[in-house]
């Protein structure tokens, strides 16, 4: 692997369609490959093998964790809070977790992780099947899996780099994601038959023991076929040097700061969906699983589709995310069960499409020895954003209502999204373009210069 920019290991994007200073971050892998390419490395199969099981059990606990606190309070905002402590610990520690990871060697830090995360579901699973299980504990227990996913996060996200090396590094990201998305099919549906069969206890043992497959594939791998950067030395200064280099590229920024907004507002689900089930159309723990199933058919399709597009654009990633917010609003004021439901297809595919293309753009335009860092902001304000946005978003889900509360959230992506385009189109001198294009609308941004020169000829 080049331990020079990540950008670099990218050719540069197509002067005719948007330019340097634009998509530069926009890069593009070495080569087009096919949809499941990378599952040809030894290494990343087992990486991937191994989160197939384990993804199963965190979507059925995350299901059975927020249902279990709905059914201990009976409030929404209390949901909030699990999900704002869960997160809390990424928005406090995380770019310390990020310096961390760049030290580390990521194999063995993630045997630590995981580990620990294993056994802090199975302790939940042990207070509830004996009946001693109070609100207190499972908040307990979500700050302990926010303190591993501190380190866990931005190691499994820059690890994917040493599996797979860089000309895969869109490919394996995509595939994670569909990965993580489709257990989410599976994961909420077994979650929601063991609630209403045999309850919640069951649901954290199964996500306990399914850390085995995970730790086996990690200790399974062979250590000279990974593609393995240098580590960062430990010195001073280390947290703000990853700060200024972030601050420094606008290319990185400033999908950091709109994922920020999309991740604190928008992507609170656990609060919105179970509100909308329990309160709006009462309908239950088999309405909330079905809500998160359905969104997870539309986030597998976003993540495919990501697998197979040789690029990975902001202009994209704009389009992406003013689409999720403007479908949150048309969401929040459907009037029956099933029109919302149905949504919640296409709502997970652009949620899918803005998380991918953010992933995989930062990572391809970060050096190496800075991923660790840089992967732990972007998750640090992906996922940290959650301790402010989730009490927030749970406070007018109770106050006045789900329909305004997700109506709210995505008022905020969409706006969030427009500004931030109109910033990236400003720093890359581009205009708006609006004409035809085999025979259909296109509306693009292009440099000024670009359009200036065509303007006489219109």
């Amino acid at each position: 692997m080049s331990s020079g920019p990540g950008a670099a290991s990218a050719p540069a994007p197509d002067p005719h369609d948007s330019p340097p200073t634009s998509d530069a971050p926009a890069v593009r892998p070495a080569r087009k490959s096919s949809m499941f390419s990378s599952l040809t490395v030894r290494n990343y199969r087992l990486f991937f093998m191994g989160q197939v099981v384990s993804n199963i059990g965190t979507w059925m606990q995350r299901i059975a964790q927020d249902w279990l606190v709905l059914s201990l309070t009976g409030s929404s905002a209390a949901v909030g809070i699990t999900t704002a402590l869960q997160f809390l610990p990424m928005l406090l520690f995380g770019l310390y977790g990020g310096v961390l990871v760049d030290r580390l060697r990521k194999r063995p830090a993630l045997l630590v992780t995981q580990s620990a995360m294993a056994l802090t579901a199975i302790a939940l699973a042990v207070l509830t099947l004996t009946g001693h299980v109070q609100v207190w504990h499972v908040y307990v227990a979500a700050f302990a899996v926010g303190l591993a996913t501190v380190v866990d996060n931005p190691a499994r996200q820059s690890f994917v780099s040493e599996l797979v090396g860089p000309g895969q590094l869109q490919n394996a990201v995509s595939l994670n994601s569909a990965n993580f998305q489709s257990a989410r099919l599976v994961g909420p549906a077994v979650a929601g038959l063991l609630i209403t069969g045999v309850g919640t206890g069951y649901a954290f043992l199964f996500n306990g023991l399914s850390f085995i497959a995970p730790l086996t594939g990690l200790l399974l791998m062979r250590a000279r076929e990974l593609h393995v950067v240098e580590r960062a030395p430990r010195g001073k200064g280390q947290l703000r040097e990853g700060v200024r280099y972030v601050t420094g590229r606008p290319e990185l920024i400033w999908p950091i700061v709109l994922v920020g907004f999309v991740g604190t507002f928008a992507f609170n689900f656990p609060v919105y969906l179970s509100a909308f089930a329990d309160d709006v159309f009462h309908a239950g723990a088999g309405a909330y699983s079905m809500f998160n199933t359905l969104m997870a058919v539309g986030s597998v399709a976003g993540a495919l589709l990501a697998a197979r597009r040789g690029t990975a654009r902001l202009r994209l990633l704009i389009v992406a995310a003013m689409a999720f917010g403007a479908l949150e609003i048309l969401a929040a004021t459907t009037p029956t069960l099933w029109m919302f439901a149905l949504l919640m297809v296409p709502l997970g595919l652009f949620g899918m499409t803005v998380n991918v293309t953010t992933n995989t753009s930062i990572q391809m335009s970060t050096d190496p020895a800075m991923r660790g860092r840089v992967m732990a902001l972007y998750m640090m304000i992906f996922l940290g954003g959650s301790p402010v946005g989730a009490p927030i978003v749970g406070w007018i889900t109770d106050t006045y209502g789900a329909r305004v509360g997700l109506a709210a959230g995505g008022t905020v992506a969409a706006l969030a999204a427009a500004v931030i385009g109109l910033i990236l189109a400003r720093v890359g001198n581009l205009r708006l373009s609006v004409g035809w294009h085999r025979g259909h609308p296109r509306v693009r941004f292009v440099p000024r210069e670009q359009q200036e020169a065509l303007a006489p000829a219109a």
